[in-house]
């Protein structure tokens, strides 16, 4: 019998449990939220060698040998049943398609399998709803960065608004590439690991800086520093950590630029970073120097739930759920482009 049925025949308040499934990019989570709460949320991180990104296929590959096991430990380290789960939260899109269509096509069977119903989530807004949930921030501007993703957002009448973005490729992307061009290692992940340089470079290097408007465009910068990576270095006129340290302040500048140019127009006094590249901690200290000038407060999550996981899926199939959105399951497919903006937020006034 339905857990959740016993507990409103037994007059205790029903307690909402919700898995979530992850499998969007290179990380495979798994994660359960009770009312707020994270109750589990173990993931695995498919990594390449040094120099060499992830292809849909192979991280397909990995997801598919690891995906029972995390779910396996899901529920363990929960302490939790199949019988006590509300609801199966997988996502929908954006993200790589043949990793999606692994981690849906599981999501799919196990909601047959267990009687639950199914809940489509939209990967940037999964984000968004942990990064509230943790944060406690009430109704900030959003800077959603990732590996592909770059987005400034702001909530408006039932929709997760979008008011600037890349016009090419994501901050993260670019990053990592510039990774790959200097063999840094992927482990545990690029982007960590420019961080880690760039904190030992001394001199800065002029690149483009390219902001149109409330939008941002990344693809001219890596092509300049991919070109001047190798003259430079070759001619020692500075440091791969030099050149770390200068790509992460023009573009981090960039992205504080259109975040304070959104806030100016919402009238907004929060700002909340989300998504992989919101780990780093150089971007959250440039971004709260911006805050303090203006009187406004900064929230940020730490990699847990910045990085892509399973709870942050679960936290916004809560809301779904909670609000009466349920996914069919012949309207259970996955999309490589879902936009955040096409997702109408019912749970929010």
């Amino acid at each position: 019998m339905d857990v959740s049925y016993l507990r409103q025949q037994s007059g205790v308040a029903a307690m909402t449990v919700i898995i979530g499934f992850e499998g969007s990019a290179n990380k495979i989570g798994i994660g359960i939220i009770r009312d707020g709460e994270v109750l589990s949320n173990p993931r695995r991180t498919y990594i390449t060698p040094p120099g060499q990104g992830f292809m849909p296929s192979d991280t397909a590959r990995h997801h598919r040998a690891v995906i029972l096991t995390v779910l396996k430990e899901a529920l363990e380290e929960a302490g939790l049943k199949p019988a006590d789960i509300d609801g199966v939260a997988y996502t929908k899109g954006p993200g790589m398609g043949a990793p999606l269509v692994t981690v849906a096509l599981v999501a799919r069977t196990v909601a047959q399998l267990w009687g639950k119903p199914l809940l489509g989530v939209n990967h940037c807004v999964g984000h968004i709803e942990m990064g509230r949930l943790i944060t406690k921030a009430n109704n900030p501007t959003v800077l959603y960065v990732s590996g592909g993703n770059t987005q400034v957002i702001a909530y408006s009448e039932r929709r997760y608004r979008i008011f600037g973005e890349t016009i090419d490729i994501a901050v993260g992307n670019c990053l990592d590439r510039f990774a790959r061009v200097i063999k840094i290692s992927n482990d545990p992940s690029p982007g960590y690991n420019i961080e880690q340089m760039a904190k030992k470079g001394t001199q800065y290097v002029e690149l483009p800086y390219t902001v149109k408007g409330m939008d941002v465009s990344f693809s001219g910068i890596l092509s300049y520093i991919e070109e001047a990576a190798h003259k430079m270095l070759s001619s020692d006129q500075c440091t791969a950590e030099d050149l770390c340290f200068s790509l992460q302040e023009t573009v981090f500048s960039m992205l504080v630029e259109i975040t304070e140019r959104a806030m100016a127009h919402c009238g907004s006094q929060e700002v909340l970073i989300v998504g992989g590249v919101g780990c780093n901690l150089r971007l959250q200290e440039m971004m709260g120097v911006m805050c303090k000038e203006r009187g406004a407060k900064l929230f940020a999550t730490d990699e847990r739930f910045c990085i892509d996981n399973g709870a942050m899926i679960a936290q916004a199939g809560w809301e779904m759920f909670r609000s009466g959105q349920v996914t069919k399951l012949e309207d259970s497919w996955i999309t490589q482009r879902y936009r955040t903006d096409e997702v109408e937020v019912t749970w929010r006034d």
